[in-house]
């Protein structure tokens, strides 16, 4: 089974920076897209940025120009540099994936989430 581990969440002030990545683990013979959701508060989760193994990236409106996510193939591992942020970036984040692994018998094709990292900016 792949597993996401998600790290880098916190509090900082409107206007500040975070950085978030989340690297996949297990059996994973490659993960074909990688991406960041997130959920405030009485909202449903919304894609925030994504990311395909050929370096094609797709980004939510509202973080456009102030995002940026990034991809490490090798180790299995995304990041979401987060600048300028605003209170209305205040959410649970939460990594996804799209891995392809190998289970001793035969292929399989996971889709999974990490935990989620809260992220908190305060105006």
């Amino acid at each position: 089974q792949v597993q996401l581990v998600e790290s880098g969440g916190g509090s900082v002030q409107a206007g500040g920076s975070l950085k978030l990545s989340c690297t996949a683990s297990g059996p994973i013979v490659r993960c074909s897209q990688m991406g960041w959701y997130r959920q405030a508060p009485g909202k449903e989760r919304e894609l925030v940025s994504s990311i395909t193994s050929d370096g094609t990236a797709d980004y939510a409106d509202s973080v456009k120009g102030r995002f940026t996510i990034s991809q490490d193939n090798a180790k299995n591992t995304v990041h979401l540099q987060m600048n300028s942020l605003q209170s209305e970036d205040t959410a649970v984040y939460y990594c996804s994936a799209e891995c392809k692994r190998w289970s001793g018998i035969k292929y399989s094709r996971d889709s999974v989430w990490g935990q989620g990292t809260q992220v908190t900016v305060s105006s």
